[in-house]
């Protein structure tokens, strides 16, 4: 099979297309400019939702609002996430996942740029909804296209190093907000910033092809093997012998079809949809607090609003770190062990975080700690997932388990601030959080399998 002669041996010619891809070198030319430009999606991606920690203390100020009708404000986007991420999963498997990328991107930085142009909470609230919408599309479309593309035995590496462009997003949502703040004073410059990702729509265009596994399921044969062969070559790889072979195609997108993907995601594994619901819901409710909320809870501490940002852009950042330490994990140690030590260490980070608020030399470190740790978790959680369900249904599986965890991270931080926090401080309010992960991490141990190096169906 490793022998560059071509098709004469019977073993070369049963090789199938998926499986050239799978076994192809990874090269910078090829699969690289994918990763790049996936990553750059995913990267604008994370500056709009670390936007909303930048405006609720904004807005608070400049339209006098009370926390509670501040949550809306990240709420709304978070829950317009989980709408997307149910229908954009659905329809990148439908319409292909390069066209639904490019939609995503474009959607998003239309409506968040919408919200330089009203004075309304309500309306602006609205255009945070339908910025989430696309947003919500964005990662499970890029992680299925990324990881599509990329060879067997980098896919874990790859998928996880994805995660990378997540903190230098969020980090630049707030090193770019606390400039624009400290130069002009005009909450609205932070949203004009999202002009950027419109534009990354040309580079889709240009340098991402559509996934030959969509082709061939789509009986694209030719096309498909268009994209195989240009990879083969690209990547300098032996030409081999391969066949195409197709499975029915999908069919049109319905609200019948939706509910029935998620009956066929159920149907599937019943334990692999629970463990997945469970670990996104506990795990992302927790990172979407801390991200909404900690310029918040800072300033509340006593800190200066620039402070704030930077300390929550510091906090974002070193998440990079994070994701590193995770790459070089996440293969070692296997997923499920790497992700049930590092969520209720994050999350018990933040219980301390609470307890030492009012001794600021105690707060930097803690912050620091809480955003290198959820970012060695969140990586691994991602790539788990995307790796319990087969290629028919890995779009949608991921898409509905990343739905759940919006729904949860948009009404967890309402709940949290109405209601968890008055009642029983930050640090209670916190514990609550770790309650739930330890749960969620017992539920994944008991129930499903570790996936590191098995090959994708």
């Amino acid at each position: 099979m490793h022998h560059s002669t071509p098709s004469h041996s019977s073993s070369s010619t049963t090789l199938t297309g998926e499986a050239v891809v799978q076994t192809l070198p990874w090269r910078w030319n090829a699969q690289g400019r994918i990763f790049l430009v996936g990553g750059l999606g995913f990267m604008f991606d994370a500056w709009d939702v670390s936007l909303n920690g930048i405006l609720i203390p904004l807005l608070s100020a400049e339209w006098d609002l009370a926390p509670a009708d501040a949550a809306w404000i990240g709420t709304a986007n978070l829950i317009g996430m989980a709408v997307g991420a149910v229908v954009w999963g659905t329809i990148a498997d439908r319409i292909g996942r390069k066209r639904a990328f490019a939609w995503t991107l474009l959607i998003f930085s239309i409506f968040t740029l919408a919200g330089i142009f009203t004075n309304d909470l309500s309306w602006f609230v609205f255009f945070r909804f339908l910025a989430g919408v696309g947003l919500g599309g964005c990662v499970p479309v890029d992680y299925a296209l990324v990881g599509e593309f990329t060879p067997a035995r980098h896919r874990g590496r790859v998928l996880t190093a994805m995660d990378g462009w997540w903190p230098i997003g969020a980090a630049l949502a707030g090193f770019v907000s606390a400039w624009l703040i400290g130069t002009w004073n005009d909450w609205r410059l932070p949203l004009a910033a999202m002009i950027l990702p419109a534009l990354l729509v040309f580079a889709v265009r240009l340098f991402v092809p559509e996934s030959p596994m969509y082709l061939i399921r789509q009986g694209r044969m030719a096309e498909a093997r268009q994209v195989i062969d240009g990879l083969v070559e690209r990547t300098g790889a032996p030409r081999r012998e391969y066949i195409l072979e197709s499975s029915l195609p999908p069919a049109p997108l319905t609200l019948r079809s939706l509910g029935e993907q998620l009956r066929d995601v159920w149907a599937h594994s019943w334990r692999i949809t629970t463990v997945a619901w469970a670990m996104f819901l506990a795990v992302m409710t927790v990172y979407y607090i801390a991200l909404q909320w900690m310029p918040h809870f800072l300033i509340e501490a006593g800190f200066e609003q620039s402070r704030a940002f930077i300390t929550s852009a510091g906090m974002a950042g070193v998440g990079l770190l994070g994701v590193v330490v995770s790459t070089v994990l996440v293969e070692a140690t296997g997923r499920r062990y790497l992700l049930a030590i590092s969520a209720p260490v994050a999350t018990a980070l933040l219980v301390g975080l609470a307890l030492v608020l009012d001794t600021p030399s105690a707060v930097l470190p803690m912050v620091l700690a809480f955003g290198m740790v959820i970012q060695v978790a969140i990586p691994v959680l991602y790539t788990y997932v995307s790796e319990l369900y087969p290629t028919e249904l890995r779009g949608s599986g991921f898409g509905w388990a990343s739905t759940v965890s919006r729904i949860g991270a948009g009404l967890g931080p309402l709940l949290f601030v109405a209601w968890l926090e008055p009642a029983l401080g930050l640090a209670g309010a916190f514990a609550v959080c770790l309650v739930g992960v330890v749960i969620a991490v017992a539920v994944m141990l008991k129930l499903a399998p570790d996936t590191t190096r098995v090959q994708l169906d």
